[in-house]
């Protein structure tokens, strides 16, 4: 019979992964908060969630302690860490910190919608916003994404992180195929679903105003004289 205290075909009981992959993101919040937000914003819960088709999202005031304390929560979706990388595992972390940052100091939107103040905010920090993640995409809307801007503070300062040896040492052993989709609660960090026949949402970028036409439609707000971009 096995010996229960033979150890030496069993598992690795010298592995720590929560303590890890947790204390890592404990350093890397620390760092942003300093060098991208003058050390405003509270402590949260960072978590790791596999949302379907989610990077990652924010959660106003979600958990809650025995003694009635509260904090919000961001997560991340490890399924796309592997493929991703660390820069843009990084990204996404200060991405859903802006959105912590605005619900503390600036007016959220509605619901998922990524207004033009947290745009703004993501710019002024080195990541810009576009539903693409890539230049040329709508700035705002329920499902957003961004890409690093070149030479900004946020990639700098990542530079500065990265250089000291910092890691996230795990990955998930199964990452997702490279055809699947982002989304999330929050809509934070999506990739676009693709187009159906079902009909396309249109909203006002200043005022909210919102329709539903056929894909492709060109609609605008009369109050605003301003074109409605789709919603995903």
């Amino acid at each position: 019979m096995p010996d229960d205290n033979d150890l030496s075909e069993g598992p690795d009981h010298t592995l720590v992964p929560t303590r890890e992959t947790y204390d890592a993101l404990q350093l890397a919040y620390d760092h942003f908060n300093f060098l991208l937000f003058d050390n405003r914003l509270p402590n949260c819960l960072i978590t790791l969630q596999r949302k379907g088709r989610c990077y990652g999202y924010f959660a106003s005031k979600r958990m809650v302690r025995a003694d009635g304390a509260a904090c919000d929560e961001i997560a991340l979706n490890p399924a796309h860490f592997e493929d991703k990388g660390l820069l843009w595992i990084l990204s996404v972390l200060v991405h859903e910190m802006v959105h912590l940052w605005q619900a503390y100091f600036g007016t959220p939107g509605r619901g998922r919608y990524h207004n033009l103040e947290w745009g703004a905010k993501m710019k002024r920090i080195g990541l810009y916003p576009s539903h693409t993640a890539e230049p040329g995409g709508r700035e705002t809307g329920d499902q957003m994404q961004h890409y690093v801007i070149a030479g900004g503070i946020f990639e700098r300062a990542a530079a500065d992180l990265m250089t000291s040896g910092f890691e996230i040492a795990w990955r998930d052993a199964r990452p997702p195929r490279r055809d699947s989709f982002g989304g999330s609660e929050g809509g934070e960090d999506a990739e676009p679903a693709p187009k159906s026949g079902k009909r396309q949402k249109y909203q006002c970028p200043i005022c909210e105003l919102a329709a539903w036409s056929r894909h492709g439609a060109a609609l605008k707000c009369g109050d605003h004289d301003a074109a409605l971009t789709p919603v995903d």
